[in-house]
């Protein structure tokens, strides 16, 4: 019998602005959709690299926390961001969230992202059995 994907949702992390769902769960795996920085209420946070970036994660813990997992259930992460010279703040702030958990990951430079923000996150995780 195959496993049929599951949307996962929630109020606690921005809407989707287009025709996608914040996460898809297919068995115990976890795709997030990137997050940029929005609010939940759909705000664009100002501010520099390490402000958008906080946010982001505050996003992807709430849909982490909705389909039962946490960011020490990632296996990875696809990062991009809009300037390569952003990396080293952006680093600081990304390691802050995962301590010694240290997903696989990519980071790409990009020409442009939606509402010309400087980063987005994009993630896969492993939901524990049971959950």
């Amino acid at each position: 019998m195959s496993q049929r994907p599951t949307i996962v949702s929630t109020s606690k992390a921005p809407a989707a602005i287009g025709p996608y769902s914040q996460a898809i769960r297919i068995g115990n795996l976890l795709f997030t959709s990137g997050q940029i920085p929005l609010t939940p209420e759909g705000d664009l946070v100002q501010g520099g690299i390490e402000e958008q970036t906080h946010q982001i994660f505050r996003n992807l813990q709430a849909v982490l926390a909705e389909a039962g997992c946490t960011l020490s259930d990632v296996v990875k992460t696809t990062v991009f961001l809009k300037d390569m010279n952003d990396f080293v703040a952006f680093n600081a702030v990304y390691a802050s969230y995962f301590g010694d958990h240290k997903p696989a990951r990519s980071t790409v430079e990009v020409a442009r992202l939606p509402r010309d923000v400087r980063v987005e996150i994009e993630l896969i995780a492993a939901i524990p059995d049971g959950r």
